[in-house]
């Protein structure tokens, strides 16, 4: 395949995207008032291949990746835009930083899942449910794009105190190997794989020995499948990259790539078609998972088509999350009640060899919450509820029921069913230890 040559395009130098003449002044101006709050960043075969400029600003991998006004308030975006037209750079500063501590900046209670080690935070960790862990490789805090609803924005946006980051791949190890009960280690971001090849293997190489023997799944977390499938064909590193891969699966370690997607035009491309089969060649399982998103594909078709792309390509649909509860929440989020009936459509009409697929689920504090559905239950009108994944392992898999609520977007807005105060996990030891806990979670 012909190489191509990685452009990227910022708040810096977006206007150099010849498209954009198609764009209405209203349009422009988003990109820039949005786009110094939440953050932006796209790529020449994003813009080049997957966007259909006829359809902009409507396109969905154009939402996808391009600030729309929408994505903040009324009074902020004018706020913004007064402040820039005044060019007072240290009140647009000031402002800013306040329009994002109010954006929920780290949601789901990210910060208690932050363990500690002989007396230190590990801030390139999370450490939520007992047999994963999460690391966060410094030289991997970008992407190759940045998605609009990305509940990680802060990663990207020069908050040094939110940030979740580590270099030291000896304390990885180290709190590895202090954790038997970890079978899985989820390498995330940013994007884990705008890390180059060395790097990356520098982290991973070591869990492939004898005394990592109970870490079984190496997992990586990555849009790079859709935003950048070069990465796997014709990058400086890109065969080097695929032999650490297959080094991986010789060495009898399952590795898993999470790959997301958010629209069928991502599995479109020759580019994407090649890396996939190359990536599945080394002996890596790929499995897809995606938020659903008002503008991007809140249509149940388009999930059922793109499950479907996704199995003929040899991918294992894993996920749809509900859109968390941060940065332009607002502009993306749907009713729990809509989503579910968009995934029962989309799940009722593939067939079995689709339904790996498990949703939605609300990534919350407490854990993974699934929406099994909507029922009555003694006279009252109920969303039966479970946990897939929970801080407290044992009570995954049991149902439970919140009041219905035809306007709620995330848990936090639901109540317990029947009259009850709480939720049966909610006066948990095991669910309500702070991060200050020096016995973390489950040791």
């Amino acid at each position: 395949m012909k190489e191509m040559k990685y452009h990227a395009y910022t708040l810096h130098n977006y206007k150099e995207i010849p498209q954009l003449k198609k764009l209405s002044e209203s349009s422009l101006e988003a990109i820039e008032v949005v786009g110094h709050v939440l953050p932006f960043k796209s790529n020449n075969y994003v813009v080049d291949e997957l966007i259909d400029w006829n359809n902009v600003p409507e396109d969905p991998m154009f939402t996808l990746t391009f600030p729309r006004k929408g994505m903040l308030t009324n009074a902020t975006y004018k706020e913004v835009l007064k402040l820039l037209d005044k060019a007072d750079n240290e009140k647009l500063e000031k402002k800013i930083y306040e329009i994002r501590m109010s954006l929920n900046p780290n949601p789901a209670g990210q910060e208690h899942n932050v363990p500690v080690m002989e007396g230190n935070k590990l801030h390139g960790i999370q450490h939520k449910y007992r047999e994963t862990v999460l690391f966060f490789p410094s030289q991997g805090q970008t992407c190759h794009a940045y998605c609009s609803f990305c509940f990680r924005w802060t990663q990207f946006s020069g908050i040094n105190e939110l940030k979740f980051a580590m270099k030291e791949a000896d304390l990885l190890h180290k709190y590895l190997l202090k954790h038997p009960k970890v079978t899985d280690i989820l390498f995330t971001g940013g994007d884990p794989l705008t890390v180059n090849a060395k790097i990356l293997s520098a982290y991973i190489e070591p869990l492939l020995s004898k005394e990592f023997s109970h870490i079984r799944n190496i997992r990586i977390g990555s849009k790079t499948l859709s935003y950048w499938p070069y990465r796997f064909l014709t990058d400086k590193d890109a065969d080097d990259l695929l032999r650490l891969f297959e080094k991986v699966n010789k060495a009898g370690k399952h590795l898993a790539f999470q790959a997301h997607f958010n629209h069928p035009v991502e599995l479109s491309t020759e580019a994407v078609k090649l890396a996939i089969q190359r990536i599945r060649n080394t002996g890596t399982q790929i499995r897809t998972q995606s938020p659903l998103l008002k503008n991007i594909n809140d249509d149940a078709k388009i999930w059922a088509n793109m499950w479907r792309e996704q199995v003929a390509l040899g991918l294992i649909p894993y996920y749809m999350f509900v859109a968390r509860d941060t940065g332009a929440k607002a502009f993306f989020e749907l009713p729990l009640e809509k989503a579910w009936d968009i995934f029962r459509k989309a799940y009722s009409s593939v067939s079995g060899i689709c339904r790996t697929v498990r949703g939605p689920s609300m990534s919350a504090t407490p854990g993974k919450i699934q929406i099994l559905g909507i029922t009555e239950v003694k006279g009252e009108k109920v969303f039966v509820l479970r946990f897939l994944q929970c801080r407290n392992p044992q009570f995954v898999d049991i149902p439970f029921f919140a009041a219905y609520d035809p306007k709620a977007t995330w848990f936090d807005q639901l109540k317990p069913a029947f009259g009850e105060e709480n939720f049966f996990f909610e006066t948990n030891e095991l669910m309500t230890k702070k991060e200050s806990d020096s016995d973390f979670l489950w040791e």
